[in-house]
Parts: structure tokens; C-alpha cells; sequence
């Protein structure tokens, strides 16, 4: 584990994940545009480059968690990022971004003979924290095979979805709309409770212990039943996720020629979200 893995982008999630890979054993080159957030990665060994193309390594792995197609396209397509990372380097992209952008990457990756593996992240910075991630994987098999160690040591769990890119990001943005759909649907069932003299805390802990046990009842449940008049989804934390992801599962269904009512609902509840 000497040679060093590249991780670019230490938001909240990023951060959490490269602290794992370093308890892991990992040695890393890390990048972040916002060079502070690397202070407490560097002070447990990892070195801090200023470009992105300086956390890649001939032939080596390199991991990116961004925010949005934008910033991902910026890293790859930035000078010398493909040339650093060379013939038979990995690209292990772990963002939520179209799943056409994910293609058109990796279609590049094989003009420079790399490796491109989409490896979208289902979970909160605190599921980061505690190496309870869940991965959805996409890509060839000797790549998703290479990633493997490393998914391992951030996460608890990998769903592989085949060799095609694209289709890990599509269960990714499903899974996204399903959860906003359910707080959306909790944040209606508090209000309405509420004003019929329910205490809302306590119906949702009734309901998230029964028969809405997944994580998005427990943990999202509880913030919006103590902020049931107030809250909408335009005010949850990084409600501009929301509106990124809405807007990509909206984009899949219109070239799948899929009716998407609830997701045109959603899209226009959140749609005055500001961006980060």
C-alpha cells in the first residue's frame, strides 16, 4: 500500500471516506479546491497536492468525489490529469452525476487506456464516518475487481450492476428519488398530524420502528417531525442535491419515455433551491 491512491474532493463525505482508506493502511494523494479541508487528512500522513492531476500516478488509482457532472468534467478533462494517470490507471468516480457524462468519461479513459468505474455512494457523512456506506458498481471486471479493496474499506456493502456505465448511476438516482419522495410524504404526514393534536416525534418513532424501518424514515423522520410547520424540501440541508438529482432522474425518464408525475411534483417544489 505504499504507492499512494489519488482522492480529489473533501466535502463532508470525501473527507470521512479518505479518513477510512487511511485507517485502512492506504497511503494518499489528496486534492481539494478548498485546500483547508485537507488539514486533518494531512496530519494523519496524507499529502496535500495543489492540482488535480498531481494526486494521480502512472498507472495507479485514483478516486473522485465531487459535487456535480461540472466539477467532475473540470478534474478529468484538467491538463495532465489523463497523462498522470496513464495506461492502466483506474478512475474510481464515486459522484452522483448524469449517467450520460459517466459515459462520455469513460470513453475517454479508454482513448488513454484507463480504467473508469462508476461507484455511486448510498449514504450520509455519518454512514462515511463509520464505514457504513453502500456502493452501486458499473464497469469492466478486471477494474471493478482492482476497486474492490478500497470500496471495502469505506463501506459495508457493493451491489454490482454489470459491465455497462451508466447503470449503477441509474440505481443511484432512482434510490435518490425514492427518498426524497418519502420525505416529502413525511413532511405532509407531520404537518396534517400536527394540526390534529398528534405530537409528531412520537408518530414518527412509532412509524420508523414499524413499518418504515429503513434509514431515510429513521434519521430524516426525526428532523422533520421536530420541524414539521416549518420545513419543506427546499429547506432541508443541501436541498440543492435535491434539485440536482430530481432534475437527473427527470432527464433519464424523458429519453426512456417514462411518465414521471411524481418526480414533475417534486421538481417543482424544490425548484427555487439554491445552488452550493
Amino acid at each position: 500500500m505504499t504507492t499512494p491512491i489519488g482522492f480529489i474532493g473533501l466535502g463532508n463525505m470525501g473527507q470521512a471516506m479518505a479518513f477510512n482508506l487511511i485507517k485502512a493502511g492506504y497511503t494518499l494523494r489528496v486534492y481539494n479546491r478548498t485546500a483547508g479541508k485537507a488539514e486533518p487528512l494531512v496530519a494523519l500522513g496524507a499529502e496535500f497536492v495543489s492540482r488535480p492531476s498531481e494526486a494521480a500516478t502512472k498507472g495507479n488509482i485514483v478516486i473522485t468525489m465531487v459535487t456535480d457532472d461540472s466539477a467532475l468534467e473540470d478534474i478529468v478533462r484538467s491538463e495532465g490529469f489523463m497523462e498522470r494517470l496513464g495506461r492502466g490507471g483506474l478512475h474510481l468516480s464515486m459522484s452522483t452525476v448524469s449517467p450520460a457524462t459517466s459515459r462520455q468519461l469513460a470513453d475517454f479513459h479508454d482513448e488513454y487506456g484507463s480504467h473508469y468505474v462508476e461507484a455511486p455512494v448510498f449514504g450520509p457523512p455519518e454512514a462515511a464516518t463509520s464505514r457504513k456506506l453502500w456502493f452501486c458498481i458499473a464497469g469492466s471486471k478486471e477494474a471493478k475487481k482492482r476497486a474492490l479493496p478500497l470500496l471495502d474499506a469505506m463501506g459495508q456493502g457493493i451491489f454490482d450492476f454489470g459491465e455497462r456505465i451508466g447503470s449503477a448511476l441509474i440505481v443511484k438516482i432512482c434510490g435518490n428519488f425514492i427518498s426524497f419522495t418519502a420525505m416529502e410524504a413525511m413532511m405532509e404526514a407531520c404537518r396534517m398530524a400536527q394540526k390534529n393534536g398528534i405530537n409528531p416525534s412520537e408518530m414518527m418513532e412509532m412509524l420508523s420502528r414499524t413499518m418504515f424501518t429503513a434509514p431515510v424514515y429513521q434519521n430524516f423522520g426525526k428532523l422533520i417531525a421536530l420541524n414539521a410547520e416549518q420545513i419543506t424540501l427546499q429547506g432541508l440541508p443541501n436541498s440543492w442535491i435535491a434539485a440536482k438529482d430530481i432534475g437527473l432522474f427527470k432527464e433519464r425518464a424523458v429519453m426512456a419515455e417514462t411518465e414521471t408525475p411524481l418526480a414533475n411534483l417534486l421538481n417543482d417544489l424544490i425548484s427555487e433551491s439554491p445552488s452550493p
